[in-house]
């Protein structure tokens, strides 16, 4: 798949995805990723956390893992909120894992990466927020 751009494929991939990794979940709930993830589970969307600091907490009641590889179930959506330059080592790990869509939330985008897995296959959201792409293309 190429890298998503329009609503529809963007709203084809929420429609179809169950699973989401939240990479760098914050327990601040003014951080974006503790709102962005507490809206899109509203959305019904099975909600696995990624921050080795939490790790083995609970944030918005759902586990938090030290990494993706020890997320027990498939994942579809891997949603990034890392700095640019730590996304390198999330996409190994997801690499890994297996994922089907690679989400660049904005300040998060790597070229490098963003490529590299558009050229192996994955689709790839660059720069647009989960949350708002959610509320504006699914109903509830």
């Amino acid at each position: 798949m190429p890298i998503l751009k329009t609503d529809e494929e963007i709203k084809k991939v929420l429609e179809n995805s169950k699973t989401v990794a939240v990479v760098g979940i914050s327990e601040d709930p003014s951080r974006p990723s503790y709102f962005v993830s507490e809206a899109i589970k509203s959305y019904g969307f099975k909600l696995y956390f990624v921050n080795p600091k939490y790790a083995g907490k609970e944030i918005l009641g759902e586990k938090v893992y030290k990494s993706l590889l020890d997320i027990p179930d498939e994942i579809d959506i891997v949603d990034v909120f890392r700095r640019p330059a730590d996304v390198v080592f999330t996409a190994e790990e997801a690499l890994k894992k297996g994922f089907k869509t690679f989400w660049f939330q904005p300040g998060t985008y790597n070229p490098e990466v963003a490529e590299e897995l558009n050229q192996k296959g994955y689709n790839v959201v660059i720069d647009k927020c989960m949350k708002v792409e959610t509320q504006r293309l699914l109903k509830k």
